[in-house]
């Protein structure tokens, strides 16, 4: 688990944003899916630039 944001990757899974922001893994996909959280597709995953946590939490 990360400590503090400074630790976090600068891109991260829907796992690690989920752990990061304390929320399910369901509720991560559904605020990723709904536009809530800025991401880009790799395939058929989801990967979320950590600015991008940083722009949800002070929205």
């Amino acid at each position: 688990m990360y400590q503090n944001f400074d630790q976090l990757p600068l891109v991260l899974s829907v796992s690690e944003v989920a752990q990061a922001l304390n929320l399910g893994r369901d509720t991560t996909y559904h605020l990723i899916r709904s536009g809530h959280i800025r991401h880009i597709r790799v395939g058929h995953q989801y990967r979320v630039p950590k600015a991008a946590v940083m722009e949800y939490l002070s929205a």
